[in-house]
């Protein structure tokens, strides 16, 4: 048997695929939402790349811009049926547009340990009058938790040796559905997470040092 070669498939799994079957059993109704729901990672990674592109060129975005939403998407392969443009601008700009105007910058990692770093969408530390912003982007649905920014703050701080308490401000922000979401931690609540942070990163340090002998 001469079999077509599909080397280019290789590694991919179709949207109806044998292994995924239950599809077989889906309405129409959930077929439409499933299907839009296969690019939302996609989505997600291309407009945060555009985010990123924008506030390092410091370039802020405007309601015009929609046209750059769309062609964003489409050299990604994502049809114009599964978003909508304006939404995406809508919750897109505050998000550029402050963090350029606060003078953040974009795609920062934060590392304490080979088990514990993230990367920033925006962050920015004002040392002379001490005030560390860390600003989220989110083009998903499901609401946010501010925990995570509390996570990138205490990383902050550990990697570069700033205690909490000396910081006259500490804003974190998440830029979803239309809204923004404000926190102002504590210190105490930072230095919480900085603690958990050190324990949880020995206690892994431990555990691959063990397994690795």
């Amino acid at each position: 048997m001469y079999w077509n070669d599909h080397k280019k498939l290789e590694g991919t799994h179709a949207f109806l695929g044998a292994s995924t079957y239950s599809w077989i059993n889906w309405t129409d109704t959930l077929f439409e939402q499933r299907f839009k729901s296969q690019y939302a990672t996609t989505i997600g990674t291309a407009i945060h790349e555009l985010a990123s592109k924008c506030i390092k060129s410091r370039i802020k975005l405007n309601p015009g811009d929609v046209n750059l939403i769309k062609v964003t998407l489409s050299n990604v392969g994502v049809p114009k049926s599964v978003y909508n443009a304006e939404d995406i601008l809508t919750n897109l700009i505050p998000f550029v547009n402050d963090s350029i105007g606060y003078h953040m910058q974009s795609e920062v990692i934060l590392y304490y340990s080979m088990f514990c770093y993230g990367t920033t969408d925006a962050i920015g530390y004002d040392e002379k009058n001490k005030i560390l912003r860390v600003h989220d982007y989110k083009s998903g649905a499901n609401p946010a938790k501010i925990e995570q920014l509390h996570i990138y703050t205490a990383l902050f701080c550990l990697e570069y040796h700033v205690s909490p308490k000396s910081l006259r401000g500490i804003e974190n922000r998440i830029y979803q559905n239309f809204e923004v979401l404000e926190d102002f931690p504590t210190a105490e609540t930072i230095e919480k997470y900085m603690e958990l942070i050190k324990s949880r990163s020995e206690m892994a340090q431990k555990l691959y040092e063990r397994d690795i002998e």
